[in-house]
């Protein structure tokens, strides 16, 4: 019985890919708003029914997608940190932004189903909640290494408005309340801001304007970083030997 049941589950989980892989084509074809499970069903010679039993709506199929794109490219921001443990400051904070943008220029569809032009009639569960909140979180860790080692100073800027210090606080308290509240603003700050980069890259407002643009980003999110307290690489001290 179980062999049997073990043959079902990985049947199942191949038709659910096989199922997920055709919908991204049909994102890249035709753009999430015309995304439709009969479709879905048809181009892998499915009746409609059998697929409704892997995704009952078109809602759930889109969940699925969402979850999935904001896990890949999460993980590979968290593949950047990992990966430069030990380094300064500011190039893990550059090499996490990087991991997010060459994530989204590899999967512009599937970048633009997460951060695009919402899909009309759809709205995002509380199951994205938390795959939505990886490179973020990535990012938030790059800080608080810093923090830990002494590296990380005051972020720039003028003194935070009070309803900006509220919900700096609220976030605070939830994610990093080891952090300085000012410091949190200002992660929130070049977090939109690193995606709104990206964004422009993907959907082409750089066409024309910039043509060095990994570069130009790498500069950007330096930037960023530093507007956070991270210590540019001239002022991180050297490790001891």
């Amino acid at each position: 019985m179980s062999v049997i049941q073990g043959a079902r589950e990985r049947a199942r989980t191949e038709v659910t890919a096989a199922i997920k892989q055709e919908a991204r084509n049909q994102l890249a074809a035709e753009g999430a708003a015309r995304l439709s499970l009969r479709a879905v069903a048809r181009e892998l010679g499915m009746v409609s029914s059998a697929l409704y039993r892997y995704f009952p709506s078109r809602d759930e199929l889109f969940t699925a997608l969402i979850i999935d794109a904001y896990d890949a490219i999460g993980a590979a921001a968290e593949e950047a940190l990992a990966a430069t443990a030990g380094e300064p400051p500011a190039d893990r904070w550059t090499a996490v932004c990087r991991a997010a943008r060459d994530w989204a220029i590899a999967h512009p569809h599937e970048y633009g189903l997460v951060y695009g032009s919402p899909v009309p009639g759809y709205s995002a569960p509380q199951d994205t909640v938390v795959p939505a909140s990886r490179v973020g979180l990535a990012l938030v860790a790059v800080v608080r290494d810093a923090q830990r080692d002494g590296l990380l100073g005051p972020p720039q800027g003028r003194p935070l408005a009070e309803p900006v210090r509220t919900d700096a606080a609220h976030l605070a308290s939830e994610l990093a309340p080891d952090l300085p509240i000012p410091t949190i603003a200002a992660l929130v700050a070049a977090w939109a801001q690193v995606f709104g980069i990206v964004s422009f890259e993907v959907f082409g407002q750089f066409n024309g304007v910039v043509e060095a643009r990994g570069p130009f980003f790498d500069q950007a999110a330096g930037a960023l970083g530093a507007q956070v307290g991270l210590p540019t690489p001239a002022e991180t001290p050297a490790p001891e030997r």
